[in-house]
């Protein structure tokens, strides 16, 4: 299993990517804006969110940030919510043993289900005020 810290930003997290790429001597390896989803979740999306960024990795030797633009309209993206750990395994049981365990007293965002990108995927903030997002990749042949 992995851990990241996912950041999530105001509708610059390109503009911070790329500066964070510069500073750490790394990588953007993965920049998905909404619009590059799939038609049928695109049209959840208001238009102007579209050209923001919907997913973002950065790599630095052996550091990896995950980061994309707030997209919650109920509640503002305030220092406290704009961050996450994400946690990343290639066992679909334990991802979902993992997220329903965090997700016991806390509250789901985003249910742990099929991702259209592949794998499953799943939101929460715990009992304690943490958020969590939880991934299970199939492994590639």
């Amino acid at each position: 299993m992995k851990a990241h810290t996912y950041l999530h930003f105001d509708g610059n997290c390109k503009e911070a990517m790329t500066y964070y790429a510069d500073v750490l001597g790394g990588e953007i390896t993965m920049m998905m804006q909404f619009s590059d989803a799939p038609d049928e979740i695109c049209q959840n999306f208001p238009e102007e969110v579209m050209d923001l960024t919907m997913h973002c990795t950065l790599e630095a030797d052996d550091v990896t940030i995950l980061a994309s633009d707030y997209l919650n309209d109920r509640e503002p993206h305030l220092a406290g919510n704009n961050f996450a750990v994400s946690l990343t395994t290639h066992d679909e049981d334990e991802a979902e043993a993992i997220f329903n365990s965090l997700g016991e007293g806390g509250f789901v965002m985003m249910p742990f289900e099929e991702a259209f990108w592949g794998g499953k995927f799943g939101m929460l903030q715990d009992k304690f005020g943490i958020r969590w997002m939880m991934s299970f990749e199939t492994q590639s042949a």
